[in-house]
């Protein structure tokens, strides 16, 4: 079991949550907030709030592009074997809708064999309520450490 699996089922999501932040800064701009994390699967939620505004009074596309990334990297940390490492090397998206409200990201790697070495392509879709407002493919470089 990765360290981040296990200081996760020992802190319990909120406050996995508040400690992601310490650990990458650049993730606590949007304030995530952690509802499931386990192998194969991550949901993270952040709330429509100003800091994370583009000029149209949306969610702008990089607050949802934050949140893919914190969803598929914990997702594929405590989904590939403790002796394996990751990093991320690209990812794609695509803006299916405005995002109106409070985002739910859920990175859905069940159908990934995780003892593959390379590249890695992990999906990520991002809702407002039951709307599909975003997705990405965020391509993870997978090796033994």
């Amino acid at each position: 079991m990765s360290q981040m699996m296990q200081m996760y089922e020992q802190v319990g999501p909120a406050q996995f949550s508040a400690m992601i932040g310490q650990l990458a800064p650049y993730f606590a701009s949007i304030s995530p907030q952690f509802i499931e994390l386990r192998p194969g699967y991550a949901e993270v939620t952040f709330p429509k709030r100003r800091e994370v505004l583009n000029h149209l009074g949306t969610v702008h596309a990089i607050a949802l592009c934050n949140a893919a990334e914190l969803a598929a990297g914990t997702m594929t940390d405590v989904s590939i074997p403790t002796d394996y490492r990751w990093i991320p090397r690209g990812m794609t998206v695509e803006y299916l809708a405005k995002a109106k409200g409070d985002v739910r990201a859920i990175a859905d790697g069940s159908a990934i064999d995780w003892t593959q070495e390379g590249d890695i392509k992990v999906p990520v879709m991002a809702y407002v309520g039951d709307t599909a407002v975003f997705r990405a493919e965020i391509t993870m470089y997978v090796s033994k450490s």
